[in-house]
């Protein structure tokens, strides 16, 4: 969000203030009822069961001792970073996610049973590896290439050295294929050695969420993953769904082979693969596999141990929670009924038929449980909010720590049923056409009599305990001057209360990243790249042309307009530049020709991908491949200055937690 310029009458309406705080806003320490929240919260569960550390540790092979660094020589993934996470819970943390982090912490290379090997707590996800006939069959290679190519050396180390013959993408999320480059190389795949081998939709989707909303949702993964907060007790413990991403860059290469929509066998270096499709469940695009030989169930990320995001808080389209539970009772009739091993793209596997079973129907009842009683709620008259206070939670959910809000959470995830079937609006007239923040804070603090008596309301509301309400009002009052610190202190205090009593290690990131940027600033914390040539250089020219027109800008277009023609090696983009909107199409094949006869346009542009990705990253001068020769121009190049002229600057690091 950009601070926009309220209006002198709005400003005018906050009274003369002393903008001295009442007292210290506390930072880094539980207040007495966040300890009291904790306590209790722990009093709930059985946090001394061991069966989940028994199975964490089940089958340790070995591990990696020592950092693993990136080809620049830069950090990917510390494998010491977690260490602390030791003994009882602190205060600062709700002692079912410290559980949870103890949990996702246990790495290294496991045996699941033999020939079928998982690495885990390297990335945020975890590489499973086959042992095929003649070389590794591996599923998931990770966020970025380092962690991946270290994991496969250690099995490689301890196992004996093979090729890799095959890579399996179980879905379209940048961590389960960003680091692929880290298990084959560009010849390998140049030349078929290793089959990649995807869902139906995948390429699609994947880019769909890593190039179009690419900007926006990379900002968001800072908040969801607390990539700018320090690993320790009052800062980042987890995630839930694992301990934190990997630095690096992503890639992205096309499947050579895609499981269709209705599934089937398919024999990989000797192995069988059953494979179901379960796209538009936790990903667009995504399928599950049983494996015969060993009687094991690949979940992918459909089932994991913890409750899912149904809309993850980095943004994506809001996922089919009715169709999740009907696919995972498929998984269930299908499959769970002869599986002894049910292991995924996230977690420890789980062994027993009837464990598997119990694990499978669990999860069923967990999304079906939250799509009816929204929808039960909703029929009734509430509204989102309502409903999500008043969801409650399944029975089970008290003893089995796979269903629990590690991740997603009830709260959360009632919002995001409630937003599939109605969308944003709860129904409530006053809620349809409100004041945006800025405008709406002046009000706000206007209305509680300035900002000294804003202050003292929030402040009782924090000494009470009650953070949600203290972060309402501290909120607007740093959005009707975001240059009142002590507000800021104020706020950020409490956002880390709401952090440390946060069951979800999504929702403690959240919070602690906004207290942290609060009192730090907006400083760039990104750790993953989308936007590098590797991606862009992969993904169909027509996607990357939808990407570039979402940054198109009416007011900075110059002229009327016109046809452009961009001519690249393998195929033709037409973009119909107008005043209001650019609209690119795609015309046809290769061509060599800069000037065709049966298409017409105003002016035309022959370059190949390689250089366009460069000139959109400025990593070239567009004068410069005119002149080498690498780039050719005809007809009214004014189009072209008023085209890239007219397009807004990426900005990746936006504000958020303050106008």
């Amino acid at each position: 969000m950009k601070w926009i310029m309220i209006s002198g009458l709005l400003l005018s309406a906050l009274p003369c203030q002393n903008l001295a705080a009442q007292s210290e806003a506390p930072q880094g320490q539980a207040t007495a009822a966040t300890k009291a929240a904790n306590d209790a919260f722990a009093a709930k569960l059985s946090l001394a069961d061991q069966k989940d550390f028994e199975n964490a540790q089940r089958g340790f092979l070995g591990k990696i001792e020592k950092p693993i660094l990136n080809a620049d020589g830069s950090v990917a993934w510390d494998v010491n970073q977690f260490d602390f996470i030791k003994g009882d819970a602190p205060d600062t943390v709700n002692p079912s996610l410290w559980r949870q982090g103890q949990l996702n912490n246990i790495h290294g290379l496991f045996e699941v049973t033999k020939g079928l090997y998982q690495i885990r707590g390297y990335d945020l996800a975890q590489m499973t590896l086959i042992e095929g006939k003649s070389g590794w069959i591996i599923i998931d290679p990770l966020t970025t290439p380092a962690p991946a190519k270290a994991g496969l050396e250690l099995a490689n180390q301890i196992l004996g050295e093979r090729p890799v013959r095959a890579v399996i993408y179980t879905h379209s999320h940048g961590d389960h294929f960003g680091g692929v480059w880290g298990v084959m190389s560009q010849a390998d795949y140049a030349s078929g050695q290793v089959d990649v081998i995807g869902p139906n939709g995948f390429l699609r989707e994947s880019i769909g969420e890593s190039v179009i909303a690419g900007t926006a949702m990379n900002r968001r993964v800072q908040f969801q993953f607390g990539t700018g907060l320090p690993a320790g007790k009052d800062g980042h413990v987890g995630v839930g769904l694992g301990q934190a991403l990997s630095r690096g860059d992503v890639a992205l290469i096309p499947p050579t082979k895609t499981v269709g929509a209705e599934g089937g066998r398919m024999e990989i270096d000797g192995i069988t693969f059953d494979f179901m499709d379960a796209g538009e469940t936790e990903a667009p695009a995504e399928l599950v596999f049983y494996l015969p030989q060993y009687k094991a169930l690949h979940s992918a990320e459909v089932v994991t141990r913890n409750f899912h995001n149904v809309l993850t808080p980095r943004g994506a389209l809001v996922r089919d929670t009715l169709k999740w539970s009907k696919v995972i009772d498929a998984m269930l009739t299908r499959y769970g009924v002869k599986s002894d091993i049910l292991l995924a793209s996230h977690h420890w596997p789980t062994w027993g038929n009837d464990n598997v079973q119990l694990a499978l129907k669990n999860q069923r009842g967990l999304y079906r449980y939250v799509h009816d009683q929204t929808m039960r709620q909703a029929n009734q008259g509430a509204t989102l909010h309502e409903i999500a206070e008043n969801i409650g939670e399944p029975d089970f959910a008290a003893t089995d720590f796979g269903v629990r809000d590690y991740y997603g959470t009830l709260n959360h995830n009632s919002k995001a049923v409630y937003q599939r079937y109605f969308g944003w609006w709860d129904g409530v007239p006053a809620n349809y056409y409100q004041h945006p923040p800025v405008q709406a804070a002046v009000k706000y603090v206007a209305a509680f009599g300035g900002i000294d008596k804003a202050l003292a309301v929030a402040q009782k509301a924090f000494d009470e305990g009650d953070y949600r309400w203290a972060a309402t009002i501290f909120n607007h009052i740093v959005f009707a001057n975001p240059r009142h610190e002590d507000a800021k202190k104020w706020l950020a205090s409490s956002y880390e209360q709401l952090g440390f009593q946060s069951e979800s290690g999504a929702w403690r990131n959240i919070f602690l990243s906004g207290a942290k940027e609060l009192r730090e600033g907006n400083v760039g914390n990104a750790i993953v790249s989308t936007a590098n040539e590797r991606v862009l250089n992969n993904i169909p020219a027509l996607d990357l042309f939808d990407s570039i027109a979402t940054r198109f800008n009416p007011s900075k277009m110059q002229g009327d307009g016109g046809i452009i023609q961009f001519n690249f090696p393998n195929n033709v983009i037409q973009v119909d530049l107008g005043k209001s909107v650019l609209f690119p199409r795609a015309i046809g094949g290769a061509t060599d020709n800069l000037i065709s006869d049966d298409v017409k346009f105003d002016a035309g542009v022959r370059i190949s991908r390689e250089n366009f990705t460069k000139i959109l990253l400025r990593k070239a001068n567009p004068l410069s491949l005119i002149q080498s020769g690498d780039m050719q121009i005809s007809g009214d190049t004014a189009l072209l200055t008023a085209l890239f002229g007219a397009l807004d600057p990426v900005d990746p690091q936006f504000d958020i937690v303050t106008p």
